[in-house]
């Protein structure tokens, strides 16, 4: 009689947590974030891992952020944005120029000369995000952050201090603007994912590649070339805009207390976070050159000027494309120049 007792409350016990609202339960969700760079770079050890700490924390433990480096889950890097979609991971960090074209609008702050201060950069991008960007061309994932990194720099095994040292120079290209504006000075674009410099630099296939400092030790790009041009003045040459998406669906399907955790550590803190973190880092990737006793140009303000003048056709040429797609290109690129000085570039 006493075991039949015990049996009927465990079953009065099972039933009502049976129906009992899924909210109240202590749900406990595990998200794959996946990317193309290697554990030690600077994007995975000082943004990525920290801001998945700083998730789980937030959450009571009840989030659990898996990190798969280098591209451990399969795939090339072009291909994040679709594992985003497809859900092959929930969340995935890419540059956005790996997939040429499919986010035109964002392509305005990767215009030459575009970026004052990558920190007001990344605001700003983060703000276009927020106010059109995610319910337009970004409508298929999440986006948690958007960014941008330091000043991008020419690295050559030959050293290049006017447009015209340019003239037939193999060189590595990030993105599809990047690489309009390297075939307007003369130079033959080569569309690569960062990996794939060491290999293409080694092998001849490019003699050059422009990126900025920071992640130049995770390719040990000193080693590679003994060249490197940095841009004086306000404007730096070039930026490249990078985000952390996630499966649209997979962040719908989260309660909404372990939504709010995640979005509180991403947005503009994460975008201002991201920034200010690669751009720091710039300091250590330069000095790692100067140690090898590597060449490091700085062009001269007339220069910088003639540089600038090589990119009034790649941004004339981006704007009738804009138009081409029923976007006002040169409205987006006023829209932008305001946010940026709004904070603070």
């Amino acid at each position: 009689m006493k075991r039949r007792n015990i049996l009927k409350s465990a079953a009065a016990v099972a039933l009502a947590i049976g129906l009992m609202p899924s909210t109240t339960l202590a749900q406990e969700v595990t998200l794959r974030l996946h990317q193309f760079l290697p554990a030690p770079a600077t994007v995975p050890k000082h943004i990525l891992k920290p801001w998945g700490a700083a998730v789980e924390e937030r959450s009571g433990g009840r989030i659990k952020i898996e990190h798969f480096d280098s591209m451990a889950l399969g795939g090339k890097p072009p291909g994040l944005i679709d594992q985003a979609v497809d859900g092959v991971a929930d969340i995935v960090m890419t540059v956005v120029g790996y997939t040429p074209g499919r986010f035109p609008k964002t392509e305005v702050f990767e215009l030459p000369f575009m970026m004052t201060n990558p920190v007001a950069t990344s605001q700003a991008f983060q703000h276009l995000v927020e106010t059109d960007l995610q319910e337009g061309e970004y409508k298929d994932m999440k986006v948690l952050g958007a960014w941008v990194h330091g000043p991008g720099v020419i690295h050559t095994t030959d050293g290049v201090t006017r447009p015209e040292d340019m003239e037939g120079v193999k060189m590595r290209g990030p993105t599809r603007v990047i690489n309009d504006y390297l075939k307007e000075l003369g130079a033959i674009p080569v569309g690569l994912p960062l990996p794939a410099i060491p290999e293409a630099l080694s092998k001849g296939v490019v003699s050059g590649t422009v990126i900025p400092w920071e992640v130049t030790p995770a390719i040990k790009l000193s080693e590679l070339v003994g060249n490197h041009t940095e841009f004086v003045g306000e404007e730096s040459l070039y930026t490249a805009t990078i985000v952390l998406v996630m499966n649209r669906a997979k962040y719908d399907s989260l309660p909404e207390d372990l939504r709010a955790a995640i979005d509180a550590e991403s947005g503009q803190a994460l975008s201002q976070m991201a920034a200010e973190v690669m751009w720091s880092y710039d300091a250590r990737g330069r000095e790692i050159a100067e140690d090898a006793g590597n060449s490091i140009i700085q062009l001269s303000e007339a220069e910088v000027a003639r540089f600038k003048e090589r990119s009034v056709p790649v941004i004339d040429r981006w704007v009738s494309e804009m138009e081409g797609r029923g976007i006002d290109g040169r409205a987006l690129i006023e829209t932008a120049k305001s946010l940026i000085k709004q904070y603070g570039g």
